[in-house]
């Protein structure tokens, strides 16, 4: 979720769902056919609010792209549902999991600030440099959602019922007071 003050965040539609970005942001959606560490465009964007300009599409803004980039693939927790009609004998019990896909939005529409300024590419560090900061900082982000997206999936076990223990019969030993 974009913070209240942040001047560039879009409106993007994924998996039939709508969600407020901004570059930066970390979210959660239904599972997208990608590899973790690839980047994805999603183009259908609704609206995007650059500063005080506000683009609203009808029903989506032509040619407007936001780039992200694949972090992990996680699953939600578990969600169980139960029909029960007394003296039916209706009973139906059915459950699932939710497939997840954690991605870090790069920029909207190219803009990584509502500044204007462009995207900005990466270099590589030469083979005699130490690694940057910058790098460990994104590998510490990378773990950090993944790590959420890990405890989001845990959240349901926790929360679900301990199994019942079976119970074991008791061997009876025949009554010999009769």
């Amino acid at each position: 979720m974009p913070k209240p003050d942040a001047s560039l965040s879009a409106v993007i539609v994924s998996g039939g769902k709508q969600y407020r970005v901004a570059p930066g942001d970390k979210v959660l959606v239904d599972r997208l056919a990608a590899e973790p560490g690839s980047s994805v465009k999603l183009d259908r964007v609704l609206l995007v609010r650059d500063g005080s300009d506000i683009n609203v599409g009808s029903p989506a803004i032509a040619g407007m792209v936001v780039d992200a980039k694949v972090l992990a693939h996680s699953r939600g927790p578990r969600i169980e549902t139960l029909r029960y009609k007394s003296k039916k004998r209706v009973r139906v019990h059915r459950g699932g999991r939710a497939d997840y896909t954690a991605l870090e939005i790069l920029a909207v529409g190219g803009l990584t600030v509502a500044t204007g300024t462009e995207v900005e590419t990466e270099t590589k560090p030469s083979k005699g440099k130490a690694p940057s900061k910058r790098g460990a900082k994104a590998a510490e982000a990378k773990a950090e959602v993944i790590a959420e997206a890990e405890t989001e999936t845990n959240v349901g076990a926790a929360a679900e019922k301990p199994k019942r223990a079976t119970r074991k019969k008791q061997a009876t030993e025949p009554d010999t007071n009769k």
